[in-house]
């Protein structure tokens, strides 16, 4: 029944291409998705720091009820990120310390909740993933209606169950299930580009003509 419902999750992003994305910054990936998908800066890690990457399990609940949630904790495999969809709704925290600890110890990569989150600070405390919009004391309801593995929208960025879900100090991202090998190539080499400037930083070489470049061939005056 649409709203309230559980699927199967038909796909799951390969683990070896989740350990390559682990030591990828999320701004790397970002640029080489040329800077159109992002989750919203609201969405922010509330743990003490570390990065996350996973295939996604979603939840779509109602604001402020986390019914969908715990049952999908129970469905979740080791290394899956449970990314929820919550409306953006501060009013009610969606889960807190038992449930991500749940997670934890079930061997998830991760928590995403586009929504709030309780006991801030025994999460702060920890190292395991938890990104969320915000706080609050309020606790959730139980009563329904939601749905698993269906996809998911946060501030436009689809997740669809099996794709890559991404997170750092710089917040959430989604790589889509079809696209996570070319991006991850695209995105390591980025990095690499990078290492090279900052090395060339460091050593005094870094060429910086592009600058005055641009702005001559955006019309912009540049002073003798």
């Amino acid at each position: 029944m649409i709203g309230f419902r559980i699927e199967k999750r038909t796909r799951r992003v390969d683990a070896r291409l989740v350990e390559q994305f682990l030591g990828l910054p999320v701004a790397n990936v970002s640029d080489a998705m040329h800077r159109m998908s992002a989750a919203g800066a609201r969405l922010r890690p509330m743990h003490a720091g570390g990065r996350m990457a996973g295939p996604a399990l979603t939840v779509k609940t109602r604001p402020g009820d986390n019914i969908m949630v715990h049952k999908a904790l129970d469905l979740a495999e080791p290394g899956d990120v449970v990314v929820v969809d919550a409306g953006g709704d501060l009013t009610n925290a969606i889960l807190g310390e038992i449930m991500s600890g749940y997670a934890h110890a079930r061997g998830l990569a991760g928590l995403v909740v586009n929504g709030a989150i309780r006991d801030a600070d025994a999460i702060r405390a920890g190292t395991f993933p938890v990104f969320a919009a915000g706080v609050t004391h309020r606790g959730p309801y139980k009563d329904g209606p939601g749905e698993i593995n269906v996809p998911v929208a946060i501030d436009g960025m689809v997740i669809e169950p099996g794709d890559l879900v991404l997170g750092d100090a710089d917040g959430l991202l989604c790589v889509p299930y079809a696209f996570a090998a070319s991006v991850c190539a695209a995105a390591s080499e980025r990095q690499r580009h990078e290492a090279r400037e900052i090395r060339a930083i460091a050593e005094g070489t870094l060429d910086r003509t592009w600058v005055d470049a641009t702005l001559k061939r955006l019309g912009c005056p540049l002073p003798d």
